[in-house]
């Protein structure tokens, strides 16, 4: 059993254009609803690859009834998010079909309460010592409310129990959580440049690692990742460039990372899993899904390359 943890859950709306032209009016020639949010974008895409998954974080409000409403009809899945008083937030993806650009908009979550903050600590902890979790992820924003060091809470009572710990977020929740140590965390360009102030992405992912994560994968986007951990450092490059909504890709990398440790690959099978499910993930219409056609025709002919020691 995998864990995702999305304090910041959604429930995702894509609307397709035939062009989006700012300040006109728009016909939209499709919409797509689905839950949403970083963890929960991760746990579609691990079921998908035969994984049985666990959910966690918050849901409330007739929004956060809906979201459960649609996780209940996902296979190998279980809802465990806790409620809160305040309305799950929702995300608008405006995806443009005549060049494939998507915009998005997010709104920024229900206030969190000390109340509620306590008491997904306590359920957090009775999932962390059940017995059969291989790897937990955190991912995501933090609703208001919820304390900036919430990771690096939640990152120790992982490493505390045992279970590999990965973490993907940004900002000062981030800087905080890797001090945690981590197992893996797996920042982009721009959170890599944040975090460690540099923007040489070889430079940023040592300094990340030594800031406490024990592994740093970092996603540069259409040119693959980036991995530096205890057992050596690579580059996970795609095939190709592919064209499509790129939301989602960086959670289907996760996905991608996470299967691989819970089935014991070595880090390029795990890197190279991650890159073609990204690339995968730009050609399927929404996030939280992959095209399994194009997943199948990239996984081969990724070229990961090693390097002898990792700094």
């Amino acid at each position: 059993m995998i864990l995702t943890v999305t304090l910041n859950a959604a429930l995702d709306l894509t609307y397709k254009v035939p062009a989006l032209v700012p300040h006109t009016s728009h016909r939209v020639t499709e919409v797509t609803e689905r839950p949403g949010g970083k963890g929960l974008n991760v746990a579609r895409v691990l079921t998908a690859l035969g994984h049985d998954v666990t959910v966690t974080g918050f849901a409330g409000g007739d929004t956060g009834r809906l979201l459960r409403e649609r996780l209940a009809a996902e296979p190998r899945l279980t809802d465990a998010l806790a409620p809160v008083a305040g309305a799950t937030r929702r995300t608008l993806a405006v995806v443009d079909s005549a060049t494939g650009d998507t915009t998005q908009l997010n709104e920024p979550g229900p206030t969190v309460t000390p109340a509620e903050w306590a008491a997904f600590l306590v359920s957090y902890e009775e999932l962390m010592h059940r017995g059969n979790l291989s790897a937990v992820a955190l991912c995501g924003s933090l609703p208001p409310g919820v304390p900036v060091g919430a990771y690096a809470l939640l990152v120790r009572s992982a490493r505390a129990a045992r279970v590999p710990v990965l973490l993907d977020t940004s900002g000062e929740p981030l800087r905080r959580g890797v001090a945690a140590r981590p197992d893996i965390v797996k920042p982009n360009a721009d959170e890599l440049a944040e975090l460690t102030g540099s923007h040489e992405p070889a430079q940023a992912t040592r300094d990340a690692r030594r800031r406490g994560a024990h592994a740093v994968v970092a996603s540069l986007g259409a040119e693959g990742l980036l991995a530096v951990t205890p057992d050596g450092g690579w580059r996970a490059r795609p095939p190709k460039r592919v064209r499509g909504n790129p939301t989602g890709a960086g959670d289907s990398a996760v996905a991608g990372l996470l299967s691989g440790l819970a089935e014991h690959l070595p880090w390029p099978e795990r890197l190279a899993r991650a890159v073609a499910l990204s690339a995968a993930t730009v050609v399927a219409p929404v996030a939280g899904e992959f095209d399994p056609s194009t997943y199948e025709e990239l996984l081969p002919r990724v070229e990961v390359t090693g390097q002898v020691t990792a700094a």
